[in-house]
């Protein structure tokens, strides 16, 4: 299918004349720019012509402009730098409540070192006003960084009234220019900033290539150190081939310039005509008039912005800034403005550039459009279907992926502990233990079990979804060393989305696995809804005296877990196209396969604690158990059996949303030691239909280890119960 690029506020694209003036320096102009001889003066040369284009953009001096690898880089050093540099003079920094994280994060690190940090409000078109800023001047205040144009909704701040304010103050003035440099005419000595971010590859340069303006006069601590390149203010040796790619692409925009915004500012146009002429219930966000020609920020109503990018096939777009996309939460611009979180949950960013054509705006207007109507209630005579039944891919029908779309732990908790806990004293297993089934006694040797798992697909075959989705819900009746002995089902269908064959085909999996259980599925529930949801409702039976719980782990015991971990990042992997086919099929079958053939093996010794692992992470679930057995432990990451594969996809970057929330709430009560973020990750990560975690002392655990390795269970054991606790666990790497 032919993409249609409207993304361009998360990058562009190498334009082909900064292509082509790059390439000598890839194949023929090697030399270091500080080397005396041919080679490194041809560098030289290139990297001074460059620095001359870069200030004409800006209508800068050229020795105004230090090269740096982005925007990121810039702004670093421009706040840091000045910081540092200022004081003695004060402590006092002022933001703006829309800055990128390039800026407010490293006002976050420098409010932790001893300065003191403000942020001005915006209206409710995310635009500071200046009067808020001379109203939060401080005798100590140093700084003030205010972005020249906003990267999610346009907005293009006052900053030049800003820096005059700034200026009589007697402190420096910052502007992050990444989004508007190449976009529309910068001018350093109207603005009157003393400091200005550029990055490359917002305006047709490369990635790994910015530059910051620094007023001459202005002095800033370096934070490379190393030798004296870019006039002892950046030390290392210059990227040339990329910084003649920034050169020429700042010379194209500056010549370019008056066409660049009447060409942007049409297509602007006839796409918000387009989108208006075919829907309504959606609202444009940022500045009427003051905002950057080429973005188009769009909140509609009730919808997941997710979901809507989920249902574009074909086109390229944003839910938020493209850089830090990954949860599932508002974004901090669009409460900043006061959008209604009815309309700011469904907000896309549609950005055009230089090679946006009208007939990809007038395909987007009816992609975009098509979407949307996708998610009106139910009409038979226009079903929008955007893709016929032998290539439907589950997956782009929802904003969650399975387990990782389970509500944050810390939240779950705070919900559960305001329930009233149970009376009845038939109630054997409640809430309050911490297990993911309820067991209720109905005579001295029969007890019932019964639980419910329900989630979004996690694949994109709506078979194997089925299929996954049982499994995963028949895991906690395992766990508890229960017999099923029949389910529900319970089904939410996008009826206007997906034809009722999809609904067949996932009900046909859970049916099959229900088979292989040796239940059967009778009857359930199904409500119509614009994401595809599944699970069961499963029922079984043990003796009362029988029973297998969070609660009962000891001092001494070892940890088995008989599944390896990682479905969660493969499956996000596979959904953003970066995991192997091979990779995927394995974690399918894991995903697939029950937990009957563990089980039936770990009934036959003497455990004191199980549990299975599924949304919220192998440490998440060992933690209900230590809670309930009120012990501490310990697991070993290198014993910790992966999925083939899982390691490369989180360095990918392929973490879904509901691991990060995961990790976040463990680091509450693990002690990570050296482990990294991706192994962090990993013993985090949300798992679908994983393994069971089972506590037992060490003799019990080697027969138990055989059996199961017998059975082709590639079982481990990762880790041991060291003391009585609170719940607290030790990572060893």
């Amino acid at each position: 299918m032919e993409q249609i690029y409207l993304d361009y506020n998360a990058t562009t694209p190498v334009d082909a004349a900064v292509a082509n003036e790059m390439r000598p320096y890839l194949e023929a102009i090697f030399g270091n720019p500080s080397s005396n001889h041919e080679f490194g003066i041809k560098a030289r040369v290139a990297l001074e012509k460059a620095r001359s284009r870069v200030a004409g953009l800006i209508n800068a001096k050229p020795q105004e402009i230090v090269f740096t690898s982005g925007g990121t880089e810039s702004n670093n050093m421009a706040i840091k730098g000045a910081a540092f540099a200022m004081q003695p003079h004060g402590n006092h920094i002022i933001i703006s409540a829309v800055e990128h994280p390039a800026v407010s994060e490293v006002t976050g690190f420098l409010s932790q070192h001893g300065f003191k940090v403000s942020i001005a409000p915006v209206d409710e078109y995310g635009m500071v006003n200046p009067d808020v800023i001379k109203e939060m001047l401080q005798p100590e205040t140093i700084l003030i960084s205010v972005m020249h144009a906003n990267n999610e909704v346009g907005t293009i701040q006052p900053i030049a009234e800003i820096a005059q304010i700034a200026r009589r103050h007697g402190a420096l003035m910052h502007t992050d220019a990444a989004q508007s440099a190449g976009k529309i005419p910068l001018d350093v000595k109207l603005l009157e900033v003393d400091l200005l971010s550029i990055a490359g590859h917002k305006l047709y340069a490369p990635k790994g290539v910015g530059a910051l303006y620094i007023r001459h006069g202005v002095k800033i601590e370096k934070l490379m150190h190393g030798a004296n390149h870019e006039q002892n203010l950046r030390a290392g040796t210059e990227n040339v081939l990329e910084i003649v790619g920034l050169g020429k692409a700042c010379e194209l925009a500056r010549q370019g310039m008056e066409n660049e915004i009447i060409h942007l500012s049409q297509m602007k146009r006839l796409l918000l005509n387009g989108l208006r002429h075919e829907l309504s219930n959606f609202r444009v966000n940022g500045h009427p008039v003051h905002c950057l020609p080429n973005t188009l920020s769009l909140s509609f109503l009730n919808l997941n912005a997710v979901s809507l990018l989920q249902a574009m096939p074909g086109l390229a777009a944003s839910a938020g800034a493209a850089c830090h996309t990954g949860s599932d939460t508002t974004s901090g611009v669009l409460g900043a403005m006061g959008v209604p979180p009815e309309y700011a949950q469904g907000t896309l960013r549609f950005s055009v550039g230089r090679n946006t054509t009208t007939a990809e705006v007038n395909k987007a207007i009816e992609i975009i459009s098509n979407a949307i109507k996708s998610f009106e209630p139910r009409n038979d005579q226009n079903k929008a279907f955007s893709e016929s039944e032998d290539e439907i891919k589950l997956t782009r029908f929802t904003h969650g992926l399975g387990c990782a779309c389970k509500m944050r732990p810390a939240d779950l908790e705070a919900v559960l502990a305001k329930l009233a806990p149970a009376t009845d004293p038939n109630v054997l297993i409640g809430a309050s233990k911490r297990d993911d089934a309820a067991v209720y006694q109905v005579s001295d040797h029969l007890a019932v079990v019964q639980t419910l798992d329900f989630f979004t697909p996690i694949v994109d075959e709506p078979y194997q979804f089925g299929a996954i989705a049982a499994a995963n819900a028949l895991s906690d009746i395992y766990a508890m060393g229960a017999r099923p002995v029949f389910a529900l089902n319970i089904a939410a269908f996008p009826v206007n989305r997906l034809p009722l064959k999809v609904l067949e085909d996932i009900m046909r999996g859970a049916s099959d696995k229900a088979t292989e259980a040796g239940i059967s599925i009778l009857g359930g529930h199904t409500i119509e809804d614009n994401e595809p949801k599944f699970g069961m409702a499963v029922t079984g039976l043990i003796d009362p005296e029988k029973i297998i719980s969070n609660a009962g782990a000891e001092p001494g015991d070892v940890l088995i877990l008989t599944k390896p971990i990682g479905t969660g990042i493969i499956s996000t992997a596979s959904r953003l196209g970066l995991a192997e086919p091979d990779v995927v099929d394995v974690a399918v079958k894991i995903m697939m396969n029950l937990n009957k053939t563990a089980a039936g093996q770990m009934v036959m010794r003497t455990v004191h604690a199980c549990t299975d692992i599924t949304g919220f992470g192998l440490l998440g679930h060992l933690h209900e158990l230590t809670s309930a057995s009120a012990v501490k432990a310990t697991v070993n990451f290198d014993k910790v059996p992966l999925i083939q594969g899982v390691v490369d996809m989180v360095l990918a970057g392929a973490v879904p949303g509901g691991t990060l929330a995961n990790v976040a709430y463990a680091e509450t009560y693990t002690d990570f030691g050296s482990a990294s973020p991706g192994e962090k990750a990993i013993l985090c990560d949300a798992q679908t239909s994983g393994g069971l975690l089972i506590s037992l002392s060490p003799k019990e655990a080697g027969i138990l280890i055989k059996s199961l390795h017998k059975q082709d269970i590639p079982a481990a054991i990762i880790g041991s119960i060291t003391a009585s606790g609170k719940g607290e666990i030790l990572v060893e790497i």
